[in-house]
């Protein structure tokens, strides 16, 4: 079950849904509209594997904004703190921005129920695309688990800013030949 705006509104006020800032407006029929923050996290590896640290560059976004190149791929966060303990938050591109050529959150969209932090945008742009800090970049959707919860307490907890691949973290080398 999804919950609707209103629902996301009444979840935020009475303390279910971590959204900060909050902005009433900016429900919308069954969703919250989410802003790009204003740092990100370049990859300088040519080559990334899982099984190790990456090499990252952070930096933050001019104020008047950055042009994606065709095929760039950049880590970012959302402007949002967001989570929730009682319903598990879904983010989804907003259809405007993939209709300029951005792909945002192409995977990894499903949120840890019990995550509250910035969450981590991947974006892709097939074509030159100029996003700026602030502008409506995604939404938040909420929907109601079933079954025992167990709240998340995994490595991207309280993450501040974006986040880059911590997978090497999981790799344990049994599974290598």
């Amino acid at each position: 079950m999804i919950l609707t705006g209103k629902r996301i509104e009444l979840g935020f006020k009475n303390g279910e849904i971590t959204l900060d800032p909050f902005a009433p407006s900016r429900c919308t029929t069954n969703s919250f509209d989410l802003t790009l923050g204003h740092r990100a996290v370049s990859y300088t590896d040519e080559v990334q594997d899982p099984l190790k640290p990456p090499t990252v560059h952070a930096w933050d976004f001019p104020k008047d904004g950055y042009t994606m190149a065709p095929g760039e791929f950049l880590l970012a966060e959302t402007g949002e703190r967001l989570g929730s303990d009682h319903f598990v938050p879904l983010i989804h591109g907003k259809s405007g921005t993939a209709r300029l050529g951005l792909f945002v959150h192409v995977t990894a969209n499903l949120i840890d129920l019990g995550f509250v932090g910035h969450s981590t945008l991947q974006l892709y742009a097939t074509r030159q695309v100029h996003i700026r800090p602030g502008m409506l970049i995604a939404q938040v959707t909420f929907w109601v688990p079933y079954g025992p919860i167990k709240l998340y307490d995994g490595k991207y907890q309280g993450a501040d800013g974006p986040q880059p691949s911590l997978s090497h973290l999981d790799a344990r080398g049994d599974h290598l030949g």
